[in-house]
């Protein structure tokens, strides 16, 4: 028998199952804030995305251990944050993808009612929360240490971020997505290490020898760190070779990334 008076507070249908997915901006939502969690609690991720470059920031700026313009922290402040997207959209990235890949995770993602697009965006969006978090803890540090950025270029300057986190993410998920997770483990690894010294990220290209400096300035690494000495250091906007070099790199990498990645 049906209680009348729960009749009529609750109305035929109120507790009749509705199957079926969420809307796509919950899923989005849902997804972008675990992938986030999930970084910041990585130990291992916070060495790489925060640690470090905080520990480059402060010890480039105080101690002569590479030849700079002075004032050092307005060379030494562009390079590390170009080295925080490096780390966040690349590094990171890759490894974390990569060890999904083996755990079977993004097998059972895929198998659930979020689609594959959804997956990558709320990864994404995971990605320029983090970078975020570093621009704003590496700006602090750096404004202790003396560093005064053009205000003018400050535009600018957000959006090579966005290109170099483009240029990065695509590269992350390229290698994550094909390769093995140890395999991925240590070419991420070395790859960080090769662009923090030759890729422009330390030693601005003007600094490098004539070939190395070409090189470097054809990477992402090169054209994000210059770029944002340009216009955080003169007010200037970037050139369109840093633009283009980033978006150069964005969609060979996606497209490949399209055509190669694997979920297992």
């Amino acid at each position: 028998m049906t209680d009348p008076a729960t009749a009529d507070r609750f109305p035929a249908g109120t507790f009749t199952p509705r199957p079926g997915a969420g809307s796509a901006l919950t899923m989005f939502t849902a997804q972008a804030g675990t992938e986030m969690r999930l970084a910041l609690r990585n130990g291992e991720q916070v060495l790489l995305t925060l640690l470090i470059p905080i520990v480059l920031l402060v010890g480039l700026t105080t101690l002569d251990i590479v030849a700079l313009p002075e004032p050092r922290i307005a060379a030494v402040a562009p390079g590390v944050l170009a080295l925080a997207v490096m780390s966040t959209a690349f590094t990171g990235q890759a490894i974390a993808l990569g060890f999904d890949r083996r755990y079977g995770v993004i097998r059972r993602l895929a198998a659930t009612a979020l689609p594959r697009w959804l997956l990558v965006a709320g990864r994404l969006a995971a990605v320029l929360g983090v970078v975020a978090v570093q621009m704003a803890v590496l700006g602090v540090i750096a404004a202790v240490l003396g560093w005064r950025p053009e205000p003018a270029g400050v535009g600018w300057a957000l959006l090579l971020v966005l290109l170099g986190c483009a240029a990065f993410g695509s590269l992350g998920i390229l290698l994550g997505g094909t390769l093995r997770a140890e395999i991925t483990l240590a070419v991420a690894n070395v790859v960080w290490f090769l662009l923090l010294l030759a890729g422009g990220i330390v030693v601005p290209l003007a600094q490098l020898p004539g070939p190395l400096a070409q090189v470097a300035g054809a990477l992402p690494s090169g054209a994000l760190a210059e770029g944002l000495r340009d216009t955080l250091g003169d007010g200037r906007p970037p050139t369109a070779a840093a633009i283009l070099v980033l978006l150069a790199w964005t969609a060979a990498a996606s497209a490949l990334a399209i055509r190669t990645v694997k979920l297992r």
